[in-house]
């Protein structure tokens, strides 16, 4: 079937470009950015669930529970607060999804749409910044389990190098490093390897957790005190001014993801099998993986005297160096899939798309990995509270705005229907910027950011990813209903 000029709608939906000639030579063009034809989009059920499993299987989210229980919640409470965080945040990353699989495009080339060929790098390097500062975050994770790694294989590897500075020593320093140039190296290997990764880390990962919850249980001779300790909250009235902000930080986990999943459906074989892949593996294995962390925690507090979140310094106490070796390596492993695929991917296109012509997929990877070392992640992951409460709380507020407009645009406004052709053209239908796109996503950060500086919206913080979604989007088809129309 044919769409618009030089558009091919194939029966199952999904659109090609009938020649790309016509737009190889736009500036707002590369072969990175570029639409994904048929025949490369090979993406099934499997790879979608393995995406999934192995980015869940993290340590920051083995260590989600313990913010909360920290904060008071019990751990029913806890995992709760996750499930729902991570069924609600699903919504908008499916819907999100499809535009990928439909036309073969990438986040900023989907958001050209709504925001105007020039405008989509407002809501670009917005992601882009924040996955910055998450690929630091979880380049420095790896880089602690390397370092230990190093430790049980090499005796004496921690003083090899002097002390350091800024109180972690030469050695810990190295380690982080070279967990950065592994993550680097991937990314200029491209997409392909981090699907061969992401299928095999997945199961990988998923055993070895079983095989410690199986020791760690049977160690203790029970579960331990951690699911026996009670929250502080004794009434529904002090337990919801602690869960709202709890569960708009827990949709923040992964609202960075709810943008830019056309970044990996772009290669999907159908919308059911990305819908199905996706659907299926988040929330069960967020809840899963979580509630592994409180089970393998709260039995470390019986063997050794102390509840040990961090799984990193829970097998740095074993002394079996074969233990800590091969645990050290599944800990590498699960942070290396994690990293490229959340953290990498979306910020080099993001800063592609600002500049197509200078800027490749892999050099906006490594300016990802640059960036996300000049943001100091050892420095956000010093206070846990900072990290949930601060950092996931605060950012998703942002992004909530952006994903509001998106899901506005392409669903209400355009109905699903978008000029492939022109999203590669600076004088096609969707224009350089769209003011209306910029206003409701400035006024939805507005409100949701308010309550830092004004006391009387504190309130709004606490929603601030609800906040920011329903008003960017709500004011968006009020302001932008018109001009879109015009476009189609």
């Amino acid at each position: 079937m044919s769409g618009s000029a030089g558009e091919i709608v194939h029966a199952d939906g999904r659109v090609e470009l009938a020649d790309a000639s016509a737009i190889a030579t736009s500036p707002l063009y590369n072969e990175d950015l570029a639409p994904v034809p048929i025949a490369r989009r090979t993406w099934t059920t499997y790879n979608y669930a393995a995406l999934w499993i192995s980015m869940a299987h993290c340590i920051p989210t083995y260590m989600l529970a313990s913010g909360l229980m920290n904060s008071g919640m019990d751990w029913k409470q806890a995992l709760f607060t996750i499930l729902l965080g991570n069924m609600i945040v699903l919504v908008p990353i499916l819907l999100n999804s499809h535009p990928g699989t439909k036309y073969g495009i990438p986040f900023p080339v989907f958001a050209r749409a709504a925001y105007g060929t020039a405008g989509s790098n407002l809501p670009a390097l917005m992601r882009a910044l924040v996955a910055c500062g998450w690929f630091g975050i979880q380049t420095w994770i790896g880089g602690e389990a390397l370092h230990t790694f190093f430790a049980a294989v090499l005796p004496g590897w921690p003083a090899l190098l002097g002390a350091g500075f800024s109180g972690h020593t030469t050695t810990e320093w190295l380690s982080f490093l070279l967990f950065w140039g592994l993550n680097i190296f991937i990314i200029y290997r491209g997409m392909d390897l981090l699907r061969k990764v992401e299928n095999w880390a997945a199961p990988y990962v998923l055993v070895v957790t079983i095989v410690l919850l199986v020791w760690a249980v049977n160690k203790a001779n029970g579960l331990g005190p951690l699911l026996a300790q009670p929250g502080k909250f004794r009434t529904f009235g002090e337990f919801f001014p602690v869960f709202i902000p709890s569960l708009t930080a827990m949709i923040g986990f992964w609202a960075t993801l709810s943008l830019n999943m056309p970044d990996f459906t772009r290669f999907g074989r159908s919308q059911k099998e990305q819908v199905v892949g996706q659907a299926v593996a988040l929330p069960t294995t967020m809840f899963a993986f979580a509630a592994m962390g409180v089970l393998i925690t709260s039995a470390s507090a019986i063997i050794f005297g102390e509840a040990i979140w961090d799984p990193v310094k829970l097998v740095g106490k074993f002394t079996n160096p074969l233990v800590v070796a091969i645990a050290m390596f599944s800990v590498v492993v699960a942070t290396l899939a994690v990293n490229i695929a959340a953290n990498v991917v979306s910020p080099a296109n993001d800063f592609a798309n600002a500049l197509p012509r200078f800027i490749s997929f892999k050099t906006g990877g490594l300016i990802t990995g640059l960036l996300g070392i000049a943001m100091q992640p050892w420095r956000l992951l010093a206070d846990p509270k900072g990290y949930i409460f601060t950092w996931l709380l605060g950012y998703s507020g942002g992004l909530g705005s952006i994903a509001g407009v998106l899901i506005a645009d392409y669903w209400i406004v355009r109905k699903r229907t978008l000029d492939l052709k022109s999203l590669y053209l600076p004088n096609g239908v969707y224009g350089g910027w769209n003011p209306a796109a910029v206003v409701a996503t400035v006024s939805g950060c507005a409100l949701a950011w308010g309550g830092l500086v004004i006391p009387a919206l504190k309130p709004l913080y606490d929603y601030a990813w609800f906040v920011g979604f329903f008003v960017s989007g709500g004011l968006y088809v009020a302001l932008g209903s018109k001009k879109a129309a015009r476009a189609l």
